[in-house]
């Protein structure tokens, strides 16, 4: 039997993936952690027109992701924004911090999830009867045991499987369907007022336009994960063709049920009440099941579908940025000790142990020394690093243009890359955020210092031990 190789003669990988398989990676891939961790905090901001700022993510989403599907048909290299960025600007070190900035992101938003996860789960035990501590230790501790089996799951080898994200994306999909039926349920019975959803009022007491972008920024989190998808171009069956109608199909989904989920929550949580239920961090879509249908038991099962969904997102994320860690060693921008391989295992266990000590100091420190909520600032703190990465791709986008492009690959009309980089910009700026939340500029910056360092580390080895130029020897294989 024979086997497809590329025009180095490696082997191809195996192109498993049609449209339904890829529109459901996609989809799983956004739906993830965001919706449950970030639509309270909208609320909080805007009030009943919660769904705004879900429409104003999903449009500047949808820009950045007509300049990624023009990249990634042009270039099918699984590589990513780091490889449009070397493309484009041919600077090593720039290409280096978007590179970390994805790595960085990763982590975030892992642990993110691992704090949403802990939240949900202690909640969980205790409905079922485990009497269980729910207090900010209990969850720090629950989130960093589960970072750390995340750890040990990554080194023994999980690779990426299709048809598992397939069940997991079927559990989110369920879970927030049921937040949904509940809330049109109250509705249908006239408990819930309809005519909340267009009323805006905003708690920090901004104009319109200033809530709505604070609130665009916060739900920014919940839309991230489409461009995930671009490291599966080379597993996709006819990518030009299939590609960019299920990452276009996909976004839009994602956004129908942001806009339903938010409408539930606006339905059936009471006016006034919203802030109290937004103090008790990561349970605002399971108030909407407790209130809405309080003589049901699947308040008792709720909790545990939220787990599952956000430990399918962290996993995800913590492979990926291992991943990158991994290659970024072996492409020697980063120390080569990072590159170090499990043997049997073959696992990148430097990688991992990084990233899991990353992600567990980010968790202590904004846990107990942050004025803000750790699930505000790691969410945000993400959505900033990949709104920045996000900036650079549609620059990357339009200065590529002086590159031939074949005819079967996507083309974004010019004005897209344009809009989508200011827009993507504007989205970073502080006027973005609460003054409070500026402390995801300080999270940011500490981690991207971090890999300066071991950049500027590696640099020095390179030149005086090794004699020899730091900088990519290889990028379109940067993450195999």
């Amino acid at each position: 039997m024979s086997t497809t190789t590329t025009e180095t003669g490696a082997p191809e990988l195996k192109r498993v993936m049609g449209p339904r398989l890829l529109l459901l990676f996609i989809v799983g891939d956004i739906l993830g952690a965001g919706v449950y961790a970030v639509t309270g905090e909208m609320a909080l901001e805007v009030g009943g027109v919660v769904w705004v700022p879900f429409l104003v993510a999903f449009f500047v989403a949808t820009l950045t992701a007509y300049s990624y599907l023009e990249l990634v048909t042009k270039y099918p290299q699984a590589a990513g924004a780091a490889l449009y960025t070397h493309k484009a600007f041919g600077l090593h070190f720039v290409t280096f911090l978007v590179a970390f900035a994805v790595v960085c992101s990763g982590i975030t938003s892992a642990s993110t999830s691992s704090n949403l996860l802990a939240t949900n789960l202690l909640t969980g035990l205790d409905g079922i009867g485990i009497d269980v501590s729910q207090g900010d230790t209990a969850i720090t501790v629950t989130a960093m045991l589960f970072m750390l089996l995340l750890a040990v799951i990554n080194l023994r080898g999980v690779g990426e499987s299709v048809k598992f994200n397939v069940v997991l994306t079927l559990i989110e999909m369920l879970a927030l369907a049921i937040v949904i039926v509940i809330g049109f349920v109250v509705l249908a019975r006239g408990d819930g007022d309809l005519g909340r959803v267009v009323v805006f009022e905003s708690g920090s007491q901004r104009g319109l336009f200033l809530a709505v972008t604070v609130a665009t920024a916060i739900a920014f989190f919940a839309m991230v994960g489409f461009e995930d998808s671009v490291n599966m171009v080379e597993e996709v069956q006819n990518p030009n063709k299939i590609f960019p109608r299920m990452m276009l199909t996909g976004l839009g989904l994602a956004m129908v049920i942001y806009v339903l989920v938010s409408i539930s929550v606006i339905a059936v949580i009471p006016e006034g009440e919203i802030e109290a239920v937004v103090a008790d961090e990561g349970k605002v879509l399971l108030s909407v099941v407790e209130r809405g249908a309080p003589g049901l038991p699947i308040n008792t099962i709720f909790p545990f579908l939220t787990v599952f969904a956000v430990a399918n997102t962290a996993l995800i994320n913590m492979l990926m940025a291992s991943r990158l860690l991994y290659g970024l060693a072996r492409q020697d921008v980063l120390p080569r000790s990072l590159g170090k391989v499990l043997p049997g295992r073959r696992t990148p266990w430097a990688g991992i142990a990084f990233s899991t000590l990353l992600a567990l100091g980010l968790i202590v420190v904004v846990t107990f020394y942050a004025e803000t909520t750790l699930i505000a600032a790691l969410s945000g703190t993400t959505a900033l690093l990949l709104l920045a990465v996000f900036s650079v791709v549609n620059v990357a986008c339009l200065v590529l243009r002086r590159d031939p492009t074949p005819d079967s690959a996507f083309r974004a009309p010019t004005w897209v890359p344009v809009v989508g980089a200011i827009a993507c910009l504007f989205l970073v700026g502080p006027w973005a955020r609460d003054s409070e939340d500026w402390i995801q500029y300080t999270i940011a910056g500490g981690l991207i210092a971090v890999g300066v360092v071991l950049w500027a580390l590696t640099w020095l080895t390179n030149r005086g031990v090794r004699a020899k130029k730091t900088g990519f020897r290889d990028i379109e294989h940067l993450e195999e």
